[in-house]
């Protein structure tokens, strides 16, 4: 077996036909994904979809039923113990020592791997200095906020410098500095060559930082792509609405009716005032929706704030993918 990617594939993760359930739970009903070596792949994906089950057999975690999975030229069944040598796990909830300090914890987990006393001690040194807890190396973990502890448990899964590195949900709940601050390591580690699937519930941090995207449904891909290709799945652009003190539930009924789109074309939000039309939706090109849109509003009296017409974002792709399955992220 190769030591790591196998020159032919190229792959850093090479899965075909996944299957995992859980008692009359199908979590994962086939699935194919392929990412690769120095990318990042971004899986998305309602909760319940199948995310975090991949991850947990990718990593080594829980066995699949039926399937192939590769990590790094291993296979997770045959070879458990090459694929946990070689990638780095990062979840959603810190797996540290709160007693010890941050220095402490690293030098541990650095013993653990198999490194010397001065080579973890090194180490620590490093990955404290990449994740800006240099000046908190010496304070308990116990006194550490949020997102601190998270950078902290990146920098412990970055401890023997894996080729790949797997993210649960990273940046679940940390408020927007902490996640500014974990992406701005990860950016260093990606420009290193390290490739990275990531899972997350915050879908501008894939549409930013993501090579590619798959986007799970029900233990399936249901679509495979760049963000812009997702994107592309929309068509045309969004007409955006700012109302201005009118009942959004009623304006988005009317206005459905008024211009003859199809179920689901007209979404609240981001918002309480807040409506969208897809563009594609009416067939009348992008400009045409957006003058059909605001003569129906006009003719029914409706106050807005703001109305304009933009490029579609990856939520909105994802909201239309998912849509025909009735799934809610």
């Amino acid at each position: 077996m190769p030591e790591y990617i196998t020159a032919a594939s190229g792959l850093a993760i090479d899965a075909a036909g996944v299957v995992k359930s859980y008692g009359e739970v199908a979590a994962l009903r086939g699935v194919d994904l392929s990412v690769p070596a120095g990318t990042l792949t971004a899986l998305l994906g309602p909760n319940g979809a199948g995310k975090t089950t991949l991850v947990r057999i990718i990593a080594t975690l829980t066995r699949a039923d039926q399937g192939r999975v590769a990590v790094l030229g291993f296979d997770v069944a045959a070879d458990p113990g090459e694929v946990r040598a070689r990638i780095g796990l990062t979840g959603q909830f810190a797996g540290l020592d709160d007693a010890l300090s941050g220095r402490d914890n690293l030098v541990l987990i650095g013993r653990l791997a198999g490194l010397g006393h001065r080579a973890a001690r090194g180490r620590a040194s490093e990955l404290l200095s990449l994740l800006g807890l240099s000046q908190a190396a010496g304070r308990s973990v116990r006194t550490y906020s949020g997102g601190m502890r998270r950078r902290l448990d990146l920098a412990a899964s970055l401890t023997t410098s894996p080729p790949l590195l797997v993210l649960d949900e990273p940046t679940t709940g940390l408020d927007p500095a902490s996640r500014q601050q974990l992406w701005d390591a990860l950016a260093v580690m990606r420009a290193e060559g390290t490739t990275m699937l990531l899972t997350t519930q915050y879908l501008e941090e894939a549409d930013r930082f993501a090579d590619m995207v798959h986007v799970l449904d029900h233990g399936v891909v249901l679509a495979s792509g760049t963000p812009a290709q997702l994107k592309s799945l929309v068509g045309g652009q969004v007409v955006e609405i700012t109302l201005a003190g009118a009942d959004a539930a009623a304006v988005a009924r009317f206005l459905g009716e008024r211009l003859g789109l199809p179920p689901g074309s007209v979404r609240r939000g981001p918002g309480a005032d807040r409506l969208t039309v897809l563009a594609d939706a009416a067939a009348r090109g992008d400009s045409g929706i957006l003058v059909d849109v605001a003569a129906v509003l006009r003719d029914n009296g409706v106050a807005v704030a703001d109305l304009c017409l933009r490029q579609p974002s990856l939520d909105e792709a994802f909201l239309t993918l998912t849509a025909a399955t009735g799934a809610t992220a």
